[in-house]
């Protein structure tokens, strides 16, 4: 799982019917103080996000398909908690 920033959405008009009704999001991720550190995904939205949440996100793909109980919804990364507040010990924000 990685820490990201929601960012903005993406808006399809056509989509794989598994993913119908689903929202797209772009995702970008952070490290464990909050910067930047990578490029950004998409992920489909399990938990009503927006853009500026910080989010936690299941970027495995057999694991982000579980959520959806269907092994031919073609996801790899699903949003599936929006994050309040990250608390580190002091060795470890050290580190980041």
């Amino acid at each position: 799982m990685i820490l990201g920033r929601v960012t903005g959405s993406v808006h399809a008009t056509v989509k794989n019917a598994h993913l119908h009704g689903a929202r797209i999001l772009v995702v970008k991720p952070l490290d464990l103080a909050g910067r930047p550190a990578g490029r950004p995904l998409l992920s489909i939205d399990r938990v009503d996000a927006g853009v500026g949440d910080t989010v936690l996100v299941c970027r495995e793909g057999g694991s982000a398909r579980l959520l959806f109980d269907d092994e031919m919804t073609p996801v790899q990364a699903v949003v599936v908690a929006v994050v309040d507040r990250v608390d580190l010990a002091p060795d470890l924000a050290e580190a980041s």
